[in-house]
C-alpha cells in the first residue's frame, strides 16, 4: 500500500515508522528541513520537502498513485486542503485528517465533511480521543488503561501492582486454578521501565505494569483480584480549561453516576467561555499550581484529579500538588515521552499520552480485510489486535496447545456468538471468530508473515 504521511510531528513520525515496518511504501511531507532531515535518517521511508496543501508538493509525494493520505500537520486547514486536493486533483482513495479546533466538530456544521464538500473519510480529533480515554480509565477505578475491544465484550486493562496486590509472587500458570471462571490473559507486564511478554511462569512483583485482556463482565471481579474495590469517583477536578478539559467535563457530567466536576482555568476570558458551556459544573479561575487556589477548590476531598493543561511541565506538578493536598487519585497528560518512565516514581496514578492514543486511533482506520482495531501498547512495547479468523488460518480447527505461535505473541481471547472465551490449550479456534491477539514489536512482522493471507489482516 502506497502511503502519503503530511507532517513529521510525533505523531506523523509513529505513523509513518508502524506504516514503513510493515514493508508500505512511506511518503513524508513537512515543510521543517530539521524533521524531514531526522525522518529521512531514522526511517525507511522517503521524504518530500514542501507546503503538504500544495499540488505540486503532493505530486512529487507520488499522490497520483496513493492508497491514502494521513494528514497530521500542526495546522488543521493544512490537513483539511491536503485532503481535498489529494482527493480532487488525484483521486486518492482513502483520505484521514486530524482535525484540533471543536469549531470545525459541531454538530451544526456536521455536513462540513463530505463527497460534497470536504471529502475527508475519516476525522481524527485528538481532544476528543483523549478525553475519551479518561473517561475510560474513570469508570474503572485503579486501572491506568483502559481499552475496549470487540463491541467491549473485552477489555485491554492496566494496572499497577503495589506489596498488597494479592496476585504478586505468584505464577502466571496458577491463575487459573485460583480463579477458573474469571476470563482473563495477562499479555505484558512493565518492570523498571522494561516490557515483558510474560510466560505461564513468570510472576508479578510489586512495581510492575500488568496488562491483561479479561472478559467487560468480568472486571469487578478481576480488579477485586489485583487488590483494586475503589468505588468510582464522585468528585473530579480538572485542571485546565482546554478542549480535553472542557470535553472531558461534558463526557463526565454526562454519567450516571453523579459525579461532581470542578475546572480550573488560568485564562480568566476560556474560564468564562468554559463556564458558559458547563452549566452545572464549578469553574475556577487560577493557577493550578498555587496551593492557596487549590484549597479553595477543595482539591483535597476529590477522589481524582486530572491534570490536563497545555503544559506537561505545569501537568505533573499540579498532580504532584494535588496528591499532596490529598487528592486520592492524579492522572497527568503528558506528551514528552521522556517523561513518562519517572511518573509513577513521582507518585503520578496514571500518565495519559496524546500522542499514543491518536496513533493507535488512525491506525485502526489503516488496517484493512478482516481486521477491525489496532493499539499501541506502552509505547511501542507491541500491538494489540482485532481480527475476524478465517477458515484458511492456521489457527482455525486445532486446540492452541497444538499450534506454535511466534515468540512474544499472545492469544488474548476470542469473542464467539456474544460469548467470551478465555484461550486455553484446549481451546479450538472457530472460522468467524472475533480474535483479540497481541504481539510484541519484534514480532509483529511475523505476525503479519503468519497472517496476512490466512487471517487478511493486512
Amino acid at each position: 500500500m502506497k502511503v502519503i504521511v503530511c507532517g513529521a510531528g510525533q505523531v506523523g513520525f509513529n505513523i509513518a515508522r508502524y506504516l514503513s515496518n510493515e514493508d508500505n511504501d512511506v511518503t513524508v511531507i513537512d515543510q521543517r528541513s530539521d524533521l524531514i532531515r531526522k525522518m529521512s535518517d531514522t526511517l525507511d521511508v522517503q521524504c518530500v520537502l514542501g507546503h503538504a496543501s500544495h499540488p505540486p508538493v503532493l505530486e512529487q509525494a507520488g499522490a497520483a498513485d496513493a492508497d491514502m493520505i494521513i494528514a497530521v500537520t500542526a495546522a488543521d486547514e493544512v490537513n483539511m486542503v491536503a485532503c481535498q486536493v489529494a482527493h480532487s486533483l488525484f483521486n486518492v482513495p482513502t483520505t484521514i485528517a486530524r482535525v484540533r479546533s471543536q469549531s470545525y466538530l459541531q454538530p451544526i456544521w456536521s455536513n462540513l465533511f463530505g463527497p460534497d464538500h470536504l471529502p475527508i473519510d475519516v476525522i481524527i480529533s485528538p481532544e476528543i480521543e483523549v478525553a475519551r480515554s479518561i473517561t475510560r480509565r474513570l469508570l474503572v477505578p485503579g486501572a491506568i488503561e483502559v481499552i475496549p475491544l470487540a463491541g467491549d465484550k473485552v477489555r485491554l486493562i492496566g494496572v499497577r501492582c503495589t506489596e498488597d496486590t494479592p496476585l504478586v509472587n505468584t505464577p502466571l500458570r496458577q491463575l487459573t486454578v485460583l480463579f477458573p471462571d474469571l476470563n482473563i490473559v495477562v499479555v505484558g507486564i512493565v518492570r523498571d521501565g522494561k516490557a515483558i511478554v510474560p510466560t505461564a511462569e513468570d510472576q508479578m512483583l510489586a512495581g510492575d505494569e500488568v496488562m491483561f485482556v479479561v472478559d467487560t463482565l468480568h472486571i469487578g471481579r478481576a480488579m477485586t483480584a489485583f487488590g483494586h474495590e475503589e468505588p468510582e469517583a464522585r468528585s473530579v477536578v480538572i485542571f485546565g480549561g482546554g478542549n480535553i478539559g472542557q470535553f472531558l467535563a461534558q463526557q463526565i457530567a454526562g454519567l450516571p453516576n453523579g459525579c461532581t466536576v470542578k475546572v480550573i482555568e488560568a485564562d480568566r476570558e476560556r474560564a468564562e467561555l468554559v463556564a458558559k458551556n458547563l452549566p452545572d459544573s464549578l469553574v475556577l479561575n487560577g493557577d493550578v499550581l498555587d496551593s492557596a487556589m487549590l484549597e479553595e477548590a477543595n482539591v483535597g476531598a476529590a477522589e481524582t484529579v486530572v491534570a490536563v493543561t497545555n503544559d506537561d511541565e505545569t501537568n505533573i506538578l499540579s498532580a504532584l500538588l494535588a496528591k499532596r493536598h490529598g487528592a486520592k487519585r492524579v492522572m497527568a497528560l503528558v506528551n514528552k515521552t521522556d517523561y513518562a518512565p519517572l511518573m509513577s516514581n513521582l507518585g503520578i496514578d496514571v500518565v495519559i499520552s496524546p500522542r499514543a492514543i491518536t496513533v493507535s486511533n488512525i491506525l485502526q482506520h489503516v488496517r484493512r480485510g478482516r481486521i477491525h482495531s489496532v493499539h499501541s501498547i506502552h509505547e511501542g512495547f507491541g500491538e494489540l489486535i482485532e481480527a475476524d479468523a478465517m477458515e484458511t488460518s492456521s489457527l482455525v480447527g486445532k486446540p492452541l496447545k497444538e499450534i506454535k505461535l511466534p515468540n512474544g505473541v499472545l492469544l488474548g481471547a476470542v469473542v464467539r456468538n456474544d460469548k467470551v472465551i478465555s484461550p486455553r490449550g484446549t481451546t479450538v479456534v472457530q472460522s468467524g471468530d472475533r480474535v483479540v491477539l497481541f504481539a510484541a514489536t519484534d514480532a509483529v512482522k511475523k505476525v503479519e508473515k503468519m497472517f496476512s493471507v490466512r487471517l487478511e489482516y493486512f
